[in-house]
């Protein structure tokens, strides 16, 4: 029977890894469709980042009791998982509770704290359910999170409530076990929470008891496989991409916009019409700005696969506010939404075929573009170091440099820059006459 079990554990294992490893290859490609861009400088600004973002969760802190709920789920979540390693060699090896004998006196103490933090977890997720779901703050009742994305937010917090659950379960039919000599379950000591529950168990029979504790322990690592290829599919792959994306976050200041090589040339050879002797012409035409996802960097495709949807910025920006039609995280989501039916059509074919459809206007449209007001307040409120306004800027460029497409009023500041070097219709000449006027 123990054979059986390690077999089936083995087997199930082996397909979530399989599943799972597939799905995170098909996105790492997915997210190198995009343009080259070379994020690789000052190491130890870009280190402290993950520190102070990604491990400290610096930005959350703006709401300290939203931020301490927020920092239980979190680091519950990730610690509490280490004790998997010890059901995965249990599941293996055919033993029970493997790391008694490494541990020795210590190991009830790290399983008590591991307790403590599931507690603080199904605390956490409650109250975050609550406020989805009861009170129904703004930023969650909003119309981008129709459908599936609204789903997907309270099927992670359910789940994360009953793994927790099935793992002090699990101990506490185990601790009174404990308590009865069962030879199976090997002596620990008491833990700090289900040591305290385990008398709750003293009517059951041992046959209950056993499976209670297997039946919590088969239940706890399968739904951790499930959740782990549930992952790459939920905006709960944050939880992985948070760390890549605040290491490879922008370093420049914030509101310093990316110049474009190919304009800049142009602009220089106005003014300095001798460089282009000395100076060769850049192979092919050069393309403005993004229409689809592969015209972006690939660090604005890792900012979609590592959006939290959590609505931060649509909160803060002005135009959003004001009741027009942007959202940021629309922006983030209808670009994480097109690059996976990319990846589809790659999958299905090999290699991208037309489709027919762009992020540009089949996603996100002008309108949207063009009532962002570029305050930067949707990158400053970002969490984990997200920039939907450099893909705005790209898809704007696109619209005014390639398409000539552009408001009325815009087209007539273009004109004054470039006849009066300035956004106001008066020549260089007459722009200082108001002065003038003071002095008399």
């Amino acid at each position: 029977m123990r054979i059986v079990q390690e077999l089936l554990f083995i087997i199930a294992f082996s397909v979530a890894v399989y599943l799972f490893s597939t799905k995170v290859r098909q996105i790492r490609r997915n997210i190198l469709l995009g343009r080259d861009e070379d994020l690789n400088d000052h190491p130890d600004l870009r280190w402290k980042n993950v520190l102070l973002l990604a491990f400290g969760q610096k930005k959350m802190f703006r709401n300290p009791m939203v931020a301490v709920l927020h920092f239980f789920v979190y680091a519950g979540f990730i610690i509490i998982n280490l004790e998997i390693l010890e059901i995965i060699l249990d599941g293996i090896l055919g033993t029970h509770r493997v790391f008694v004998s490494v541990l020795g006196s210590l190991y009830p103490v790290l399983i008590g704290a591991f307790e403590v933090l599931a507690v603080l977890v199904i605390l956490g997720c409650a109250i975050f359910l609550i406020r989805r779901n009861i009170l129904k703050l703004r930023r969650f009742i909003s119309k981008d999170l129709d459908g599936w994305p609204r789903s997907d937010a309270n099927y992670i917090l359910i789940t994360e409530i009953v793994l927790m659950t099935l793992f002090l379960t699990m101990n506490t039919a185990d601790q009174q076990m404990q308590l009865r000599g069962s030879a199976h379950y090997v002596t620990t000591g008491p833990f700090l929470i289900t040591g305290s529950l385990a008398p709750l168990f003293s009517g059951l029979s041992d046959g209950t008891l056993v499976g209670l504790e297997r039946g919590g322990w088969w239940l706890h690592i399968l739904g951790v496989l499930a959740f782990l290829n549930y992952l790459p599919y939920s905006k709960h792959l944050h939880i992985i991409l948070a760390f890549p994306n605040a290491y490879f976050a922008s370093l420049e200041p914030m509101g310093e916009m990316e110049n474009m090589p190919a304009v800049q040339r142009e602009v220089q050879l106005m003014l300095q019409p001798e460089l282009a002797a000395s100076e060769p012409a850049p192979e092919g035409i050069p393309k403005f700005g993004a229409k689809d996802v592969s015209d972006l960097s690939w660090k604005n495709l890792l900012d979609a696969y590592s959006c939290t949807e959590c609505g931060r910025c649509s909160a803060a920006c002005p135009a959003n506010l004001t009741g027009k039609t942007l959202s940021p995280r629309k922006i983030m989501m209808d670009t994480r939404d097109r690059l996976e039916e990319v990846g589809r059509n790659i999958n299905a074919n090999g290699t991208f075929t037309d489709d027919g459809k762009t992020l540009l206007r089949n996603y996100i449209t002008e309108e949207e573009l063009r009532a962002c007001t570029t305050c930067n307040a949707c990158v400053q409120e970002c969490p984990v170091s997200i920039s939907p306004l450099d893909i705005i800027l790209q898809l704007r460029r696109h619209l005014v440099m390639e398409e000539s497409s552009a408001p009325t009023e815009w087209t007539g500041m273009f004109s004054n820059i470039e006849n009066n070097m300035a956004p106001w219709k008066f020549s260089m000449d007459d722009r200082d006459k108001w002065a003038e006027e003071m002095n008399q």
